[in-house]
């Protein structure tokens, strides 16, 4: 009995000790806040004050200190953040993560982002230099001397941090121009199709903005089957790259003049639709020097605040999607494979050594090759020529990607630090003519009541003779490809004081019938911007209010234009006639507490499936690309013509017509709704399955981990609503919401104490801080929170000379 009492009160001290050491460890991982710390690298003191929300105020003697200490901050705050970041951009995280991510990494390697980024260093210099310098240095005093223990990702995963270079924050920029613009995907899509559909119907699949005719192209299905080329060259790099470019990803800005608004003075709303991640994104920071006061979202990894307001200005970016990115057939020599076809006879690849290290596994190495017109995306995955045809009689191929993002002097940085201490509107937009990529629509306002938008963005020329329009993959070795410069930056699209007293931005066509120069053929359909300007013509004055209550708007006016053709089905579901009574009421608003939006969805979801599938090679094909593109244009051509041809299922003996598809797929739908949710339709929700979902990198891949590191709530909305929630339309949870409004912001420009902020998960990255997840709520609400405010947490940061 006594031996049994010992081994109690030793297992008892045993558990007292883990939970005392646990809890150590913890107060070690949360940052200091409060009191004085020695730094290296910082000349004199820097102030940092944090409010109630984790928010910080930096004040210091100059702008390099506010850099210095807006890289402490986010060091202290998302130091997991800033790791991911890096080796996203570096192509390793297979080595933290393990083989899944071999392919990502892979395929980064081959794109050759961090190579990109070095160059880019090299040609950077002035203010955004000293910056990028000032912020790197702010990052590492933190590291090398007040990390008193490792976040709960670098001990699960036995990591260490390592220094942050300025390379580092440039890598980091090209990912975001990835992130945003991906018309690449497209021209190999359009490449695949044309092995078995005319260029017209592969134009019915993939249409042109509403109103607009396809550009006029050379048959591209009749050149590749005269050059034999196989449509499934490339699909590796698609498979293996990171998401870009998808639809829907993109956000909604406006600005209203103070002739349209309660205060007199501009008000300016602003929220950029990104993936969701825990943490969010974005990162509040407020920095004051002398004659400079900015405040706003900051992104971990870059020295900016990239949307926000100053003492004079206030601005917000959406996505232009211009046409950045051409992909080039290279023809390999048949008797030397080191070297490719151009204009002038055959060169030599570059080529890069590349050594991936791989947790649980041996080193893998590859050699990324290049040619005159970039790297070459079909080797990622693969042998240099896998995947290439390469017979006796027919030329093998590689793929070559041309991107502005990877220009040696194609950084933003220059123009983002610019943009933070313009004075006017003017001066914004010709701060913002520096920008290069990714192309964004800029609104903005200044305290002098003026109001502005410009396309900022380096767009490609492409000559008269180029008779593919950067469609599809061209002929690498034909001259008339290739792209003849750049568009001036004073040429592209903008405008100043219109008489309607508002702009207003949403991923749509920015520009006229009469514009004289391209940037795309693939803008977003406008169903939101439409939406946008009939609120914004709703009232005859506008205020923080009523700009909330656009943000948080859930009618889809593109489920109104395919509702008649719902209500026309006869289902011979059990629960059909019950689903169709539901429907009577509904006008399109998606609430995510209401049934109609979720068979609304499931609706569409089956039938573009059924409608397309076939067509594009059966369901695996179709599966590749719908989480790219909803095909909704596409979907609203064939109702609208009542086409026999996309409504016949291709793969039956049997003819279909379009009213047996639109019958069936509420059918399907119904059938997948009720194994879901069961058969009670009372307890149907929108929001039970289309929940918004802050992915963790990498714990939401771990079944054990994933309800503790990544943020899950019930939300409204569509692909297509103001207040935008984009669902896949595949995979285990088809109607998940990961691409959202991952922040919101509304700046008044005549009281800044009225502007007013959110984003989706809080300001920590510690998983167990209160931060971690204090915004979900408010978020999931559309409700905000000050933008100018003060705390009581005040850290006073002492420069030190660095060690010898």
């Amino acid at each position: 009995m006594r031996l049994l009492r010992r081994l109690a009160v030793a297992v008892l001290l045993a558990l007292v000790g883990v939970a005392a050491g646990v809890l150590l460890w913890w107060q070690c991982v949360l940052p200091i806040d409060e009191g004085h710390l020695d730094v290296e690298g910082l000349a004199g003191e820097l102030l940092i004050v944090r409010d109630d929300d984790g928010i910080p105020s930096i004040r210091g003697a100059n702008r390099d200190a506010l850099w210095f200490g807006l890289g402490f901050v986010h060091a202290q705050d998302r130091l997991w953040q800033l790791e991911t970041h890096r080796r996203i951009g570096s192509g390793r995280l297979a080595e933290a993560f393990g083989p899944g991510a071999l392919d990502n990494d892979t395929f980064l390697r081959t794109l050759g982002v961090r190579r990109a980024a070095a160059a880019q260093w090299q040609q950077m210099q002035g203010d955004a230099r000293a910056a990028v310098l000032a912020y790197t240095a702010g990052i590492n005093a933190y590291l090398s001397g007040h990390l008193r223990a490792r976040p709960p990702e670098f001990l699960l995963l036995g990591l260490q941090p390592e220094p942050w270079t300025p390379v580092d924050s440039l890598a980091w920029g090209i990912m975001m121009a990835w992130d945003l613009g991906g018309n690449w995907s497209n021209e190999l899509l359009r490449m695949r199709l044309a092995r078995t559909l005319s260029v017209a119907r592969i134009n019915e699949l993939l249409p042109p903005y509403p109103g607009e005719k396809p550009l006029p192209v050379r048959d591209f299905a009749a050149m590749y089957r005269d050059l034999k080329v196989d449509g499934a060259l490339g699909q590796r790099a698609l498979l293996d790259a990171p998401e870009s470019g998808l639809e829907g990803v993109g956000s909604n800005n406006w600005v209203v003049a103070g002739s349209h608004t309660v205060s007199g003075k501009p008000l300016l709303a602003n929220d950029p639709h990104l993936k969701l991640t825990a943490p969010a994104l974005w990162y509040f920071a407020r920095l004051e020097a002398p004659g400079f006061k900015l405040a706003g979202a900051t992104m971990p990894g870059l020295p900016a605040v990239v949307l926000g307001q100053n003492q004079h200005i206030a601005w917000g970016f959406t996505n232009t999607g211009p046409d950045v990115q051409d992909v080039y057939l290279e023809q390999i020599d048949p008797d030397d494979p080191a070297r490719y076809r151009t204009p002038d006879g055959w060169a030599d690849f570059e080529s890069f050594q590349e050594t991936i290290r791989v947790r649980g596994q041996d080193d893998v190495t590859l050699t990324a090759r290049a040619t005159r017109h970039g790297p070459v995306i079909s080797d990622a995955g693969n042998a240099a020529t896998a995947g290439l045809i390469a017979t006796d009689k027919a030329p093998a191929y590689a793929l070559a990607l041309r991107w502005t993002a990877l220009d040696a002097d194609g950084s933003s940085l220059e123009a983002g630090i610019g943009i933070n201490g313009a004075r006017s509107v003017n001066e914004f937009i010709a701060v913002a003519e520096g920008y290069k990529s990714p192309m964004q629509s800029m609104v903005v306002a200044d305290v002098a009541g003026n109001i502005g938008f410009i396309a900022a963005g380096r767009v490609p020329l492409r000559g008269k003779d180029n008779d593919l329009h950067g469609q599809v993959p061209a002929p690498g070795w034909d001259a008339r490809y290739d792209w003849i410069g750049y568009l001036d930056p004073r040429r592209t699209p903008r405008e100043i004081n219109p008489e309607r007293g508002w702009i207003a931005t949403a991923n749509q066509r920015i520009h006229g019938s009469d514009y004289a120069h391209y940037l795309t053929s693939e803008w977003a359909l406008p169903y939101r911007q439409q939406r946008i300007e009939g609120l914004l013509g709703a009232r005859a004055k506008h205020d923080k209010q009523s700009a909330r209550e656009i943000q948080s708007d859930v009618l889809s006016l593109a489920a109104q234009r395919l509702l008649p053709t719902l209500r026309q089905a006869r289902p011979a579901h059990a629960l059909g006639a019950e689903a169709m009574q539901r429907l009577v009421g509904f006008d399109g608003q998606m609430r995510a507490g209401d049934a109609a939006p979720m068979i609304f969805a499931a609706w569409t979801r089956e039938l573009t499936r059924a409608m397309f599938a076939d067509e594009m090679g059966g369901d695996d094909a179709y599966l590749r690309h719908v989480g790219r593109s909803d095909f909704r244009a596409a979907l609203e051509g064939v109702l609208t013509r009542n086409d026999a041809w996309w409504c016949d299922d291709k793969s039956t003996p049997v003819v279909e017509p379009c009213a047996l598809m639109i019958d069936r797929s509420l059918d399907r739908a119904l059938d997948e709704l009720q194994s879901r949710l069961g058969a009670d339709m009372a307890r149907w929700q929108w929001g039970r399955l289309h929940q918004a979902r802050s992915e963790h990198r990498p714990f939401s891949r771990v079944k054990a981990l994933a309800p503790l590191f990544e943020l899950r709530v019930p939300t409204g909305g569509d692909n297509y609503t103001v207040n935008v929630a984009r669902y896949p339309l595949k995979g285990d949870e088809p109607y998940l919401n990961e691409h959202a409004a991952s922040l919101r912001a509304i700046y008044d420009l005549g009281e800044p104490k009225n502007s007013a902020v959110m984003h989706s998960s809080g300001q920590s990255g510690l998983v167990l801080a209160p931060g971690y997840r204090r915004f979900v709520e408010p978020w999931q609400a559309t409700r905000d929170l000050r933008l100018w405010r003060d705390g009581s947490r005040k850290l006073v940061l002492r420069g030190r000379p660095a060690a010898q």
